[in-house]
């Protein structure tokens, strides 16, 4: 193989890895933003259920007006 042929391949792989780099590091932060958007609403989802839970959703009949078909 001649020297600037085994030049041109190592190029050519140098090339390739960097993109990958940059595919893995744009992954990375897509996978990063998806995990905090999970943990966000998976902490609004135990808020909710905790609050059902309480009660806090249930209409006090007392204070509740009628429907209007009544």
């Amino acid at each position: 193989m001649a020297n600037s042929e085994t030049a041109e391949r190592i190029d050519a792989l140098e090339t390739r890895i960097a993109y990958q780099d940059h595919t893995i590091e744009e992954l990375n932060a897509a996978i990063t933003e998806q995990w905090k958007t999970i943990d966000i609403l998976t902490r609004k989802l135990a808020m909710l259920e905790e609050q059902v839970r309480a009660g806090a959703y249930i209409a006090d009949p007392a204070t509740e007006k009628p429907p209007p078909h009544y």
